[in-house]
């Protein structure tokens, strides 16, 4: 029951939910119950119980033959972990020189045509957000064969659309005033945009950048799972031949990859803004 409000603030009283209403509102929540109930159905459908029940003495067999990690096979990680660095670095660089102009293209007030230009623009955008890493090192390595340049490449077409899409919001997002007011001292389209957009746009700019390169460094460390370069192919290897002691030390690596990669995003973000 809903509480009554005077016109003044003050609680006046209590007033019963129209039959109609809580008859919706019930309905509502039995629908909302059912399609719980049918979706658990659906997704459980063929596990198998006795597994899932099986599943904590599994694992805890599992984590015992990664203990203690095999440090010698340290010595081996370095040349996959440049690469994986590599990988993620050039691949937010191929992305970055590629998503800049397309965001030019795709927001509203800096595009040259709204009917062509922009729509294709989106529409490459769109393309490379619906497509993960994983499956484009997968095709890559199908074309081109196995090893980094499938990795940057993959990392490239997966970070365009991220980019563009952040980047081109940012632009369409700028201060208009800024924009007329130096178009309004005779300035060309390239002065107005070298002058009254970039500025404006160029610390998310380099946020975005920083950011997407984050992502890229967790994303490469498992695309050597597909054949693509980098830590995940000795992940691969060691965990096709069940060498748990060096899984567990390739994970901690990549732990440890990602926590500097973490930092050094933060200074530059403290540092940009």
């Amino acid at each position: 029951m809903p509480v009554m409000r005077t016109p003044d603030g003050r609680v006046g009283g209590w007033q019963l939910k129209a039959s109609r209403q809580r008859l919706i509102e019930w309905f509502a929540w039995f629908a909302l119950v059912a399609l719980t109930v049918f979706c658990w159905r659906v997704m459980t459908a063929g596990t198998i119980w006795a597994f899932v029940e099986d599943a904590p003495r599994q694992a805890a067999d599992l984590f015992g033959r990664m203990i203690p990690p095999r440090w010698s096979y340290v010595d081996s990680l370095w040349r996959p972990l440049w690469d994986t660095i590599n990988i993620a670095t050039l691949g937010t660089v191929i992305a970055i020189v590629i998503a800049t102009p397309l965001a030019f293209l795709a927001a509203h007030n800096t595009t040259p045509s709204a009917l062509v230009l922009r729509p294709a623009a989106l529409l490459i955008i769109v393309a490379s957000r619906s497509v993960n890493a994983l499956i484009w090192g997968l095709l890559l390595v199908a074309v081109l064969g196995p090893g980094v340049l499938a990795g940057i490449i993959a990392i490239a077409l997966r970070s365009i659309g991220f980019i563009g899409k952040l980047l081109y919001e940012a632009i369409e997002e700028i201060d208009e005033k800024q924009v007329e007011a130096i178009r309004a001292t005779g300035a060309s389209e390239a002065q107005v945009i070298a002058y009254g957009i970039i500025p404006q746009v160029l610390p998310a700019f380099a946020t975005i950048s920083v950011f997407r390169w984050d992502i890229n460094i967790r994303e490469s460390t498992v695309l050597g799972l597909v054949g693509a370069g980098g830590l995940g192919l000795a992940l691969e290897a060691s965990l096709n031949t069940l060498a748990w002691p060096q899984v567990s030390v390739i994970l901690l690596i990549i732990l440890a990859t990602v926590l500097v990669s973490e930092w050094v995003t933060a200074k530059v973000r403290r540092g940009i803004i």
